[in-house]
C-alpha cells in the first residue's frame, strides 16, 4: 500500500474514532502526553503517530491495532470516553483502598502488641508513599503530565514526612530536620522543571 494511501486511511480512522468517543483534540493530546499539534497532523494525513503512539490509542479507544491501519469494513465497537476513565478511575481507587487496608491491619497487629503499641500510628505515616508510588505508576499509564507530577510530589513529600517523623521518634537529638526540607524544596522545584520540558518538547512534536 502507498504511503500516502496508508497516512489518509490512518488519518480517517483517527477522526472517526475521536468523534465516537468524544474527545477533542486537545482532550486526547493531553491523554498521549503529545501537543494538539501532533494530533491535527495524524488526522490531516500529514504525518503517521509511531507505533507506541498507535498501541496507546488501541488502548484508549478499546480497539484493536487493525482497526487503526485498516480501511472501511474493520468496524468495531468504539468504548465510549466515560467508561475508559471509569474502568481506570475504578482500578486505581481500589490500589489505594488497598495501600490503606495494608496500612490499618499493620496499626492493628502493632497496637495490640505491648512493646509496640506506641508505635502503630506509624503505620499511617508511611501509607502516604505507597499511595504516591500507587498513583505515579497509573498516572504514567492512563493520566497526564499534570496528574503524574502531582503523584510524583507526593511520593517525594511523603518520603520527607516519613523521614520526618521516624526521626523525632527513635532520634530525637537530630536537630538539623530543616536541612531535609530544604533539600526537598530543591527536589520539587526539579519535578515542576522537569515536567514543564516535557511539556514544551511535546508541544514542538
Amino acid at each position: 500500500m502507498p504511503m500516502d494511501d496508508l497516512k489518509e486511511i490512518i488519518a480517517e480512522n483517527l477522526v472517526e474514532l475521536r468523534t465516537k468517543a468524544k474527545l477533542t483534540q486537545v482532550q486526547l493530546a493531553e491523554l498521549l502526553n503529545y501537543s494538539d499539534k501532533a494530533v491535527s497532523k495524524w488526522e490531516r494525513g500529514e504525518a503517521i503517530p509511531d507505533i507506541r503512539v498507535l498501541m496507546r490509542l488501541s488502548e484508549i479507544y478499546g480497539v484493536s491495532l487493525d482497526r487503526l491501519v485498516r480501511g472501511k469494513g474493520a468496524a468495531e465497537e468504539v468504548k465510549p470516553r466515560k467508561r475508559i476513565i471509569s474502568k481506570h478511575a475504578f482500578v486505581t481507587a481500589l490500589s489505594v483502598i488497598l495501600v490503606w487496608f495494608v496500612a490499618t491491619c499493620v496499626f492493628v497487629t502493632f497496637f495490640l502488641i505491648p512493646a509496640t503499641s506506641k508505635y502503630a500510628y506509624l503505620a499511617f505515616v508511611a501509607a502516604p508513599l505507597p499511595t504516591g508510588i500507587v498513583l505515579t505508576v497509573f498516572s504514567a499509564k492512563w493520566g497526564n503530565r499534570v496528574t503524574t507530577a502531582l503523584a510524583s510530589s507526593l511520593v517525594l513529600w511523603s518520603c520527607v514526612l516519613i523521614f520526618h517523623i521516624f526521626t523525632i521518634t527513635f532520634a530525637s537529638a537530630f536537630v538539623q530536620i530543616s536541612i531535609l526540607y530544604i533539600v526537598a524544596a530543591v527536589f520539587e522545584v526539579l519535578i515542576i522543571l522537569w515536567f514543564v520540558y516535557r511539556w514544551y518538547v511535546a508541544r514542538k512534536k
